[in-house]
């Protein structure tokens, strides 16, 4: 007896990244597709659009790079990917959309997540009169030792 599902899915390899785009309210447009195939299809990451559009060329997609500028920025307005500013002119997406931390080490132009449980944050400011806090986002920015 065959699993009919799975066996459709390693024939179609587009059906997961297809879904997921869909369930986010996002048309899947062949370069959502390719795009969100590499950002999804996989371990969680964190990627600036000037990395991903490397990928697209490596992978001999031709996709322009302000499409995937266009296209990371409607995957986060979706909350298919985190923003992340390390600085002005330094962004990430990070794919893992949940609560979590960052180190940013400059001199690799990497970001990587925060070990859970390994900061704690104890006491939060006052929000204004008539705000709330929605999330805080704490990176950590390292160099090397001298």
């Amino acid at each position: 007896m065959t699993d009919e599902p799975t066996n459709r899915a390693k024939e179609r390899p587009y059906v997961k990244v297809m879904q997921k785009l869909r369930q986010a309210g996002l048309r899947p447009t062949r370069q959502r597709l390719a795009l969100a195939k590499l950002l999804f299809d996989g371990p969680n990451r964190h990627v600036t659009a000037e990395m991903l559009h490397e990928e697209t060329i490596k992978a001999n997609i031709n996709i322009v790079l302000a499409t995937v500028y266009n296209s990371l920025h409607q995957f986060t307005d979706a909350g298919l990917l985190r923003e992340i500013v390390v600085n002005p002119g330094r962004t990430y997406f990070d794919t893992n959309v949940t609560d979590h931390y960052h180190y940013f080490l400059a001199q690799e132009g990497q970001l990587e997540d925060v070990p859970e449980g390994a900061l704690k944050i104890d006491r939060l400011p006052e929000a204004p009169a008539g705000k709330k806090i929605s999330r805080i986002d704490v990176i950590i920015h390292m160099a090397e030792e001298s």
